[in-house]
């Protein structure tokens, strides 16, 4: 996979940006605030439907605008295909392909990529919602059809919590009782298929993580990633914070039988039920389970050093980037690496930069060009105030 031009209009600092791409490690390079990673963000959502900065799209949209675009041209076994997407301020967005209008959820069939940035190190030291995130875009990325089961629950989930509020607002009533077991039923079957699906990528992801956690860091810290099952703990967590213990899902065997996932998410959903009508929320579901990230059987959330967080972040990217290249029809997932170097020291730079070297291409951003090792500065484009020059800008 490559992207061989990427076109902005109106998307966030940029009026209008064209660049030309090439195979290989591409660098961006420009001060801070000058727009370089607007660029690498606009083809990260191409892939993800999403920023890995913001969680509203209007903030991509420049200001005093209506709509940004989006337009690649995207190249794989010598076909190339021209993708467009519309983001728009005050309606839906919508989405081309080779000019031919298409559903805005499809344009990730036709473009992956895996980007990695500062904000990743939240994913081992921040709270389970990115982490859900994480494992989510991974899923969907290699099977797209989950993209509507997981839309599905979340409309499920949302119809639920709106019964479960209306019940405690007004007293529970028997018809709000029999239609909450209507959408108990929903809601299990929707919830065991993704609780099922993010475990078997957990444990085909756990090798990778593994092979690429020794590649960055350098050395064997025995990093190890599983799930934790909000339908397996007998507590519900505090759901303001989000940030309180699943129970292993091992406990349900690997891999996991659907059915046995379907038993406990209803004998979770019966448990619960009095503290649900309580408090007017679904208290368990994959919208409430975790990842478990290890260093030396330790969690790394409190125990892993700076260093060693950075190394497990990073690992998971390229751990989620080696297994997207096995099994994907279109070729290599582009490769982005935001601003990421400044971040390291000079042995992790140079085992990075080697761990990407075969990827068919790499995007890379960064303030200091002596930042990023050599190997990947072939091509490089020059940022400066929202514009895109041949040579450095001056100071």
């Amino acid at each position: 996979m490559l992207v061989n031009h990427l076109s902005l209009t109106d998307f966030r600092n940029y009026p209008v940006a064209e660049v030309t791409l090439s195979a290989g490690p591409n660098l961006f390079v420009g001060s801070n605030g000058q727009g370089k990673t607007n660029l690498v963000e606009a083809l990260g959502y191409l892939s993800t439907l999403g920023s890995h900065r913001v969680s509203n799209d209007q903030a991509l949209i420049r200001s005093g605008q209506q709509a940004a675009i989006i337009r690649a041209r995207l190249e794989h076994a010598g076909r190339e295909v021209l993708v467009e997407l519309q983001i728009n301020r005050s309606e839906a967005n919508r989405a081309q392909v080779n000019r031919t209008v298409t559903k805005v959820r499809e344009i990730p069939r036709y473009f992956s990529s895996v980007l990695f940035a500062p904000e990743d190190l939240a994913l081992v030291r921040g709270d389970p919602s990115g982490r859900r995130r994480f494992i989510d875009q991974l899923l969907i990325a290699r099977s797209p059809r989950l993209a509507g089961v997981a839309t599905d629950y979340d409309r499920v989930l949302r119809q639920r919590n709106t019964l479960l509020k209306s019940a405690r607002t007004s007293g529970v009533k028997a018809n709000q009782l029999s239609t909450l077991e209507i959408w108990d039923d929903r809601l299990v079957v929707l919830g065991s298929e993704l609780i099922a699906e993010r475990d078997a990528l957990v444990s085909q992801l756990r090798p990778y993580i593994e092979s690429a956690y020794l590649a960055v860091a350098g050395s064997d810290h025995s990093p190890r990633i599983s799930s934790t099952l909000s339908i397996l703990s007998s507590s519900s967590g505090d759901d303001e914070l989000d940030d309180q213990p699943g129970v292993s899902a091992e406990r349900l065997g690997s891999p996991f039988r659907r059915a046995d996932v379907e038993t406990q998410f209803r004998a979770a959903l019966a448990g619960l039920r009095r503290q649900e009508l309580d408090r007017g929320i679904t208290l368990c579901g994959p919208h409430r389970d975790d990842l478990l990230f290890e260093l030396n059987g330790l969690p790394a959330k409190g125990y892993a050093s700076h260093g060693e967080s950075w190394s497990f972040a990073l690992a998971l990217k390229l751990a989620s980037a080696d297994l997207l290249r096995t099994d994907s029809p279109s070729g290599d997932p582009v490769v982005i690496l935001d601003d990421v170097f400044a971040e390291l020291d000079k042995a992790r730079r140079a085992r990075l930069a080697a761990a990407v070297s075969d990827y068919e291409q790499v995007l890379i951003t960064a303030a200091v060009f002596g930042d990023v090792p050599v190997e990947l500065t072939a091509r490089t484009v020059h940022i400066s105030g929202g514009t895109i020059v041949e040579e450095p800008a001056d100071g």
